[in-house]
Formats: C-alpha cells, structure tokens, sequence
C-alpha cells in the first residue's frame, strides 16, 4: 500500500493538483519493501513500467519532498515539524509501532487529517477510531479526537486468488 500510495502521489504532484508537501514514510519495513520493489522493475505491470518510462526523474514512486525516516529519532523530528505534510505511517489497523506516536501527538488537532487506507478489524484502535470512538486510547492514556478521519477503500496488499494461483 506504502508504495502505491507513493506511485499516486507522484502522478498528483506531476499533474499540479495538489501543492507540494513535504511526504515522509515513517515506517522502517514500509521503506525496506520500497528498496525491494526499486531493484526489480521486472516486477512491475504494465501500468508501472509506463510509468517509469514517462516519469520525469525516471521514479514513478519518489519525487521532491519525499524523505524516508528510518530511525526512531528521525520519526521523532516530526513531533515538532510546523507547515503541512503528509506522513505515511504504516501499521495496519494502529496496533502497533510509529503510527501510535502520530496520533498521540496529532488527533487532537483539527488541522490533522487521518487517512485509512486497508482495513480495520472489529476491536482495534483504526476501527475505533474510524468509528467514531472519541476519546480513544493510545497507549493507555485517553486523547481526544479533533482530527478529520477519513478512508479510502481499495487498496490491498494482499494477493487474491489469481494472483496467488500465479
């Protein structure tokens, strides 16, 4: 998901319909899948490999702005980061890992928008928020939930049945 959200957020920026922001990947298996997928572009379908030859820096999934966060003090800068970005945190359903500490420090902020892409599970922080659980708890503690939460549907990573047959 990390990576196709990647792929759209170059072909919007490309286009001009949506300012550049600052983008960062806070997510260390997010950014080692991501390396994986850049060395095999035998890999890639027919909509990435034409990406790849039309992209303006020949990188369907990287562009201005983007930076990957591989430690936990990198992640931390993020707390105190002023202007507007987007920050792709994989986790899931919120169960775990950097994810927590972005919404500890940014649900109760109207300005905030939480985007779910992949589904969440009955009884997991996601879903509860998702579904409109205010206050939630992360890690233990109640927070308020101020942000915007919104989803969008249809982006799995997991394989369906053809392309486990293959």
């Amino acid at each position: 998901r990390t990576q196709e959200l990647l792929f759209r957020l170059n072909q919007i920026f490309e286009a001009g319909e949506l300012p550049r922001v600052p983008v960062f990947v806070d997510s260390p298996l997010a950014i080692n899948i991501t390396d994986v997928l850049r060395r095999h572009p035998e890999c890639y379908d027919a909509e990435m490999a034409r990406a790849l030859s039309e992209d303006r820096d020949g990188d369907p999934i990287g562009f201005p702005g983007l930076r990957f966060l591989r430690t936990a003090d990198e992640s931390k800068t993020l707390n105190f980061m002023d202007g507007p970005a987007v920050i792709i945190a994989a986790s899931g359903m919120c169960e775990g890992g950097r994810i927590l500490h972005h919404l500890k420090n940014h649900l109760g902020q109207s300005s905030t928008t939480v985007l779910f892409v992949g589904f969440q599970a009955q009884e997991t922080l996601g879903r509860k928020i998702l579904d409109g659980v205010d206050p939630v708890l992360v890690f233990g503690e109640p927070y308020g939930v101020r942000a915007e939460i919104t989803k969008i549907t249809g982006y799995s990573a997991h394989a369906d049945h053809d392309e486990l047959i293959a």
